[in-house]
């Protein structure tokens, strides 16, 4: 991998900086808190997003930007034959390949996903290999052996092997379940024969079984055959029976009818006899009787004429009250005057109203600009106390011979003036802070003149409302008067007509009277209706004697018919217990025949279930023949996993034993060089401890410096054994502040080293 151009836009202390790398050596210095950190920073949160740079995702963005000013990171990079660009924001990120212009990746996750992949390390690999940050030269020193063994793995590509033989064994733990399953699912071959033997039986006594069904029916047909004529024979007599016998019933329907209705003409004649006496004694009780209803009849003409003249009174008393109240109602109508001086009354509060809601909204602008002011001058003071704040704080911190914050030199003998000079501009500010603080704790609370000036304008208000709802009941009133003056017009008009028909309708009506009379009518309208009866009855004698005679006639000629039936019926010959014996027999050769066919039906379908069951047995066969064909393979891929299994075992403990041998001899290479060969060889134990070996035995105090060397060359021999195993050069190596406990031959000596190697970069 080979870092060519990055670039950082209001990250952490950079506000838009620009760096383009080339191969080779690349050194970056400045003093402390210059933002050398933050590039390297900038260059991991390009590549492995939030997680790799320190703190939140909101204190990246630099002090002093804007809250919508962009945060912006862009990264060059080479590796193998491909070029790269990273673009990364708080929000959003884009990896670019080659010229290509549109991404391969766009998203925070996708993009972090995609270079881990490149790469082919994790953040944490990362920055254990080819990634040193400050005081984390001695990374593998802080872990267990086991945890090195791991980390070694990983970094170096020998982990792969150790998750492909988990999916092997993944996969040789489904291929043993299989072969289980299909060796449990396997037939036993005697429970088979067995079966087979079975369902020959079966279907032998099936067959046998249908043979005997169909003799049986067959006999059952030949015998309805041979009772069908006799059955057929009896159904028609029957049927002509039953007509006959309907005919028979019909007759003697009739002649009972006609016979009743002859003897019931005989007694209406008798009645009507009757009533042609009783009809004389009534005659002379019902004499009065078309006298008091004529006089009934006056008397109800005067009823209606009486009741009329009431209702013209009654009508006649409504209408004068009526046109009394029309009367006063128009008398209490307001004057023109009174209106005209009610609508002057509403213009006069409307114009004071205005004026209190112009005086208000002026006192109110004012005071929300009194706020306003207070405010903003209180908020300008605040930040002018932060920033004095903070260049105190630095110039204490840088000291006298520390750069000024203005003009960038040394401030040596003007240190305390300065100082002195900030003090006192800190005062000012706080003074004037407290004024404002108290100023606007004054302008908080709603001023007294202007909560007077809101009661005086609800005050007018109330009254305006008033005049307005007295404005509108007078005019309501006066739009009254065309109506009222209409209403006591009509109203004059129908009490003098009213006046004209009660005079003119006559009034002469005696109730007593006309109660006697219905009373009298009344007691005689029973005997009027008996009598009425009594004449029908007398009047129908003559008709009833020619009726009876002509129904006598007629029963004689429905007597004689019904005799002629009678004789058909005994001539027929049919007998009721021969049909049910015919009906009987019939029935049972009917049933025998139905059981016969399901007999039949069933038979077949044992011998249909029989064939299945034999064809089962033999798919079983073919079944159980495929399954050990399939159990076979299975076993042989089960027993190919094996190999494979102990073949990864063996594969991984081969390479886990070269790679201590293979590390210590790059990394006493690097330390040759690095210590200009006073130390030639570094020691790994079993657990991957770096031991320095001099004179063929491990010294066994070292100083800070000679660790720091003996990591640093650990370090290297890694990321070297990590570029030889990719098949690539060397080319990225980002060393932070290593050379802390570096005598100077040391440094020279780490220097000379990394300028040897095709590229690096260090602080």
């Amino acid at each position: 991998m080979q870092l060519e151009r990055l670039r950082l836009v209001n990250f952490r202390q950079h506000e838009d900086t620009e760096l383009v790398l080339g191969a080779g050596l690349t050194g970056i210095v400045g003093p402390n808190g210059a933002g050398k950190s933050t590039l390297l920073e900038a260059i991991a949160w390009a590549l492995y997003g939030t997680e790799a740079a320190r703190g939140t995702r909101e204190t990246i963005r630099r002090r002093g930007a804007g809250a919508r000013a962009p945060v912006r990171v862009e990264l060059d990079f080479a590796l193998g034959t491909h070029h790269y660009r990273i673009v990364r924001t708080l929000n959003n990120a884009e990896l670019f390949q080659d010229s290509d212009p549109a991404p391969i990746a766009n998203s925070l996750g996708a993009v972090t996903e995609k270079v881990g992949r490149l790469l082919g390390m994790n953040r944490e690999e990362f920055f254990n290999t080819y990634f040193t940050s400050q005081k984390q030269l001695a990374v593998m020193g802080t872990m267990t052996g086991v945890a090195r063994a791991q980390f070694l793995a990983r970094v170096l590509g020998y982990d792969k092997l150790r998750r492909a033989q988990e999916k092997l064994r993944e996969g040789r733990a489904e291929v043993g379940a299989r072969l289980k399953a299909l060796q449990q699912l396997l037939a036993d071959p005697a429970e088979l024969d067995r079966e087979e033997a079975a369902a020959d039986a079966r279907l032998a006594a099936a067959e046998a079984a249908e043979r005997q069904a169909a003799e049986r029916q067959a006999g059952v047909v030949r015998r309805r055959a041979d009772l069908e004529p006799r059955w057929q024979e009896q159904q028609r007599l029957r049927e002509k029976s039953a007509a006959l016998q309907a005919d028979l019933r019909l007759a003697e329907h009739k002649v009972t009818g006609a016979r009743e209705s002859f003897q019931l003409l005989d007694r209406q004649l008798m009645q009507a006899n009757e009533a042609h006496g009783k009809l004389e004694a009534l005659r002379e009780s019902l004499a009065p009787l078309a006298g008091l209803r004529g006089e009934l009849h006056r008397l109800d003409e005067q009823m209606g004429a009486y009741i009329r003249r009431n209702r013209l009174v009654a009508e006649l008393e409504h209408a004068r009250t009526g046109l009394q109240s029309v009367r006063t109602q128009a008398a209490r109508l307001p004057a023109a005057d009174v209106v005209e001086g009610a609508r002057q009354a509403v213009e006069r509060l409307e114009r004071e109203l205005a004026h209190h809601d112009e005086h208000l909204r002026e006192r109110r602008s004012a005071w929300d600009r009194d706020l306003q002011d207070a405010t903003t001058k209180r908020d300008a003071l605040r930040d002018q106390y932060r920033d004095l704040r903070e260049q105190v704080d630095r110039i204490q911190a840088a000291g006298a011979e520390g750069a000024c914050p203005t003009c960038a030199r040394p401030l040596k003998e003007e240190f305390q003036n300065v100082l002195g000079m900030l003090d006192r501009q800190l005062e000012e500010v706080k003074f004037n802070g407290s004024y404002y603080k108290t100023r606007i704790d004054q302008l908080s609370h709603e001023p007294a003149e202007l909560r007077d000036l809101v009661k005086q304008q609800h005050e007018a208000e109330r009254q305006l409302v008033q005049a307005r709802n007295e404005l509108a009941r007078l005019q309501a009133q006066l739009q009254d008067a065309p109506r009222l003056r209409a209403e006591e017009t009509r109203l004059v008009a129908q009490v003098q007509s009213l006046e004209q028909q009660a005079g003119t309708t006559a009034a002469e009506y005696d109730p007593h009277r006309h109660a006697e009379v219905k009373k009298q009518i009344a007691d005689l309208e029973p005997l009027h209706l008996q009598a009425v009866r009594l004449q029908e009855r007398a009047d129908a004698a003559g008709r009833l004697v020619q009726e009876a005679e002509a129904a006598e006639r007629a029963l004689s000629a429905l007597e004689a018919d019904l005799r002629e039936q009678q004789e058909r019926v005994a001539a027929l010959g049919y007998s009721e217990p021969a049909f049910l014996a015919a009906r009987t027999a019939w029935e049972q050769v009917e049933a025998d025949t139905q059981q016969a066919a399901l007999a039949v039906v069933r038979a077949g379908a044992e011998r249909s279930a029989a064939v299945e069951a034999r064809q089962a047995v033999s798919r079983r066969r073919e079944e159980r023949a495929r399954r050990e064909a399939e159990a076979q393979a299975t076993a042989h891929d089960l027993a190919m996993h094996n190999e494979l299994d102990r073949a990864f075992t063996d594969l991984r403990t081969d390479l886990n034993q070269q790679l201590r041998p293979d590390l210590s001899e790059l990394a006493s290479g690097f330390l040759r060089d690095l210590t200009s060969d006073r130390y030639t060889e570094l020691e790994l134990d079993e657990d991957y401890v770096a031991t320095i070996m001099e004179g063929g035995e491990a010294k066994p105090v070292i100083s800070g410096g000679e660790e720091d060397v003996a990591n640093l060359a650990l370090r290297l021999a890694i990321s070297q054994m990590i570029a030889d195993r990719a098949g690539q050069p060397l080319s990225l190596l980002v060393l932070d502040e290593i050379f802390g406990s570096l005598d100077e031959e040391r440094r020279s000596a780490v220097v000379d080293l990394l300028r040897a190697s095709p590229t690096g970069s260090r602080r």
